[in-house]
């Protein structure tokens, strides 16, 4: 497997290249997840200079035969930004892999206990407590669009292949990127639907139903997300 290295409207040294490979040990990640197929590292540039405090942004994307998991982090240097990404991307495989033990064999191992509990502190690899997400930008996502902080808006926009699966696992999937919603296609009633966590601990689904008959002015569910 190799670590494919791009940019994103921005030229990627090949001295970043070289760390890329030392820092993702790709030993460790296989022990962590065996049935990694590719392992994507995409670097963007902010370009607007109010924004100089997470200009870099770096998103690690890892693909298996199982739930694709992604990190992203932005900070004032490339460097910086994938340092962080590298380790909320250890701690989703982590999770993924303690969860994995637990179905096996029933018991929770202590560095599982954030992937069943919602807000709870995590282990790091020195063994000290820390909560994802701690003193970063917020993020919010409405569909294709991106807000960072109080803004600017950045608009960008993905297309990803949507196999059927149940609610359960949508959320599970959604717990794995980091988001706050997620897009599926709900295999019991084999409609586009999204889940996304609403407020305090609690989750939220929407299924949408085209209707060929409406002849009304376009509209959505939007104003219906978080409530």
């Amino acid at each position: 497997m190799d670590i494919v290295v791009k940019g994103r409207k921005t030229e990627v040294p090949e001295r970043f290249r070289k760390h890329v490979a030392e820092k993702l040990k790709l030993d460790r990640i296989q022990q962590l997840d065996g049935k990694v197929i590719s392992l994507d590292v995409e670097v963007s540039k902010e370009p607007n200079p109010r924004q100089s405090d997470r200009s870099d942004r770096v998103e690690i994307t890892v693909r298996s035969r199982g739930p694709v998991i992604r990190a992203e982090a932005a900070a004032t240097d490339p460097y910086v930004a994938l340092d962080l990404a590298t380790s909320k991307l250890e701690a989703r495989l982590r999770k993924q892999h303690d969860k994995r033990i637990t179905r096996r064999n029933g018991r929770i191992p202590a560095g599982g206990v954030g992937a069943l509990v919602n807000g709870a502190a995590e282990l790091n690899d020195r063994g000290e407590l820390t909560t994802e997400g701690e003193g970063e930008v917020p993020v919010t996502h409405m569909g294709p669009l991106e807000i960072r902080g109080e803004g600017p808006l950045v608009v960008r926009e993905k297309t990803h292949s949507a196999p059927p699966m149940s609610l359960d696992q949508a959320l599970y999937e959604m717990e794995l990127v980091g988001h706050d919603f997620y897009l599926f296609v709900d295999s019991e009633t084999k409609m586009p639907s999204v889940v996304y966590r609403r407020h305090a601990y609690d989750y939220g689904v929407i299924h949408l139903n085209s209707d060929p008959f409406y002849t009304g002015e376009p509209g959505g569910a939007g104003g219906e997300l978080g409530g």
